[in-house]
């Protein structure tokens, strides 16, 4: 699975962003399928997943009731709806996908994307 991360940018606190994933292969709707999130200087850290029926999802606490995960198998594409973001949202997003029961660590994850930028203003 290849997977291509898109839909970052600049946006002032409060704002929105909607962050896109297209996979390739087959085998996508096999796939639970997360979000994470590196900012400079830190750690990689897990922002949401969501199962490979889209039926469950689940939030790292500082997202949660702000970012929405969701997946469409039909056109193999995961994404990351943004609301009310913050400065410290601030990082570049990854997408990646694994084949393991869902999971917010990031080494069980097999698949990644490029990752895109995420930059909130203050």
């Amino acid at each position: 699975v290849q997977l291509q991360a898109s839909g970052g940018g600049l946006v002032q606190a409060g704002g929105s962003l909607r962050l896109s994933c297209a996979a390739s292969g087959s085998t996508f709707s096999s796939y639970v399928m997360g979000w994470f999130r590196q900012a400079p200087g830190k750690e990689r850290e897990f922002v949401a997943a969501v199962s490979w029926s889209g039926g469950s999802t689940y939030y790292a606490d500082p997202v949660k009731g702000r970012f929405t995960i969701s997946r469409d198998n039909a056109k193999n594409t995961v994404s990351l709806q943004m609301n009310s973001l913050r400065p410290e949202d601030t990082a570049v997003y990854y997408c990646a996908g694994t084949p393991m029961p869902m999971t917010n660590r990031y080494r069980d994850y097999r698949y990644w994307g490029q990752g895109t930028q995420v930059t909130v203003s203050s």
